[in-house]
């Protein structure tokens, strides 16, 4: 059954969406710049996903909620999905989205440039977000394709092109099918996460009437960030076995360990919103975060070329894609 909610609710999470963008934004200057220090992808990725699993399971001795949830997500398992309910083994499996799209940062960005991985990144998830919506994959329901929800993706995708200029003209295409890949597998992980704190029952009231914690939010984001370390560590040690040790070594910077927090920050708003406004609102909410993000970080980086007018115009465009589908909705409530 999906989901109702107000016009309101609606704002608050696409809000909330392009704040997990800019948290994403930093995560990839935070983690390219580890993978140039550290001399290896596959490393970097591992330890950003690994850092953010220790933070977790550190943080679960505090939260009832948090143990809880991550008991039902068990049983759940342990029940499947015979009549409706439980939960299926591959509906815990959207770290796997995650995990992929870090690592393709450390693999492609040198050489396509970080305008035709996100054109390619914007792309994949885009499209692939209306499709999701409109089969019901997500917690909330199906969601129809209708104009405005297809005029968001196409603006998003425009405001990509007019930042990236020409470069797209010019990059090792062939490559492109990772980031193209990872933005698919992105509204995937935003879809399963909601699948997998939706099957999560609500804690009971605490004594003397306070709302009990949010289980399943922490639920989900620790499994998302167990299946995608595990991964990772696989795809590492596969790297160590061909490959021999990274040639780098790892900085003293403590900043640049950050990547594991923000990917919190960035997979839990996920979870948290996702059931409420769909795959294809978050994906735009999170774009325009990401693009907004970066332009943001350009300008307050030291040594960083000041963005141009394309890089305004093209985060402005992205605010305008989130903003058409919120305007069409709450038209359609109108009428």
């Amino acid at each position: 059954m999906a989901t109702i909610v107000t016009g309101r609710q609606r704002a608050a999470g696409v809000a909330l969406a392009i704040v997990a963008g800019f948290a994403a934004a930093l995560q990839s200057r935070v983690n390219g710049t580890l993978a140039t220090e550290t001399g290896t992808a596959f490393g970097t990725a591992a330890l950003s996903f690994g850092s953010g699993l220790v933070l977790l399971t550190l943080a679960l001795p505090f939260s009832r909620a948090g143990r809880s949830a991550l008991g039902q997500v068990a049983a759940g398992l342990r029940r499947g999905r015979p009549e409706g309910e439980g939960l299926r083994w591959w509906e815990c499996l959207g770290g796997l989205g995650g995990a992929f799209y870090v690592m393709s940062q450390g693999l492609t960005v040198d050489a396509l440039g970080v305008a035709v991985f996100t054109i390619a990144l914007v792309a994949g998830q885009s499209v692939s977000s209306l499709v999701i919506d409109r089969l019901g994959l997500a917690p909330g329901g199906v969601r129809l394709v209708t104009l405005g929800r297809a005029l968001g993706p196409v603006l998003t995708v425009v405001a990509v092109v007019v930042v990236s200029g020409a470069g797209a003209a010019t990059a090792a295409l062939g490559l492109a099918l990772f980031p193209l890949v990872a933005g698919v597998l992105q509204s995937f992980q935003q879809a399963l996460n909601g699948r997998v704190r939706a099957a999560v029952r609500p804690a009971e009231p605490r004594a003397g009437g306070r709302a009990p914690g949010d289980g399943g939010v922490l639920a989900a984001t620790f499994v998302s960030f167990l299946v995608g370390t595990v991964a990772l560590l696989v795809v590492f040690g596969v790297s160590l076995a061909v490959d021999g040790p990274p040639t780098g070594a790892l900085p003293p910077d403590l900043l640049l360990y950050s990547g594991g927090l923000l990917g919190i920050v960035f997979i839990a708003l996920q979870a948290a919103v996702v059931q409420r406004i769909g795959v294809l609102l978050l994906g735009l909410g999170m774009i325009a975060g990401q693009v907004v993000g970066a332009l943001v970080l350009d300008v307050a980086s030291p040594g960083v070329v000041p963005p141009g007018v394309a890089t305004y115009v093209g985060a402005a465009l992205t605010l305008v894609a989130v903003a058409v589908p919120l305007v069409e909705s709450a038209l359609r409530r109108k009428a």
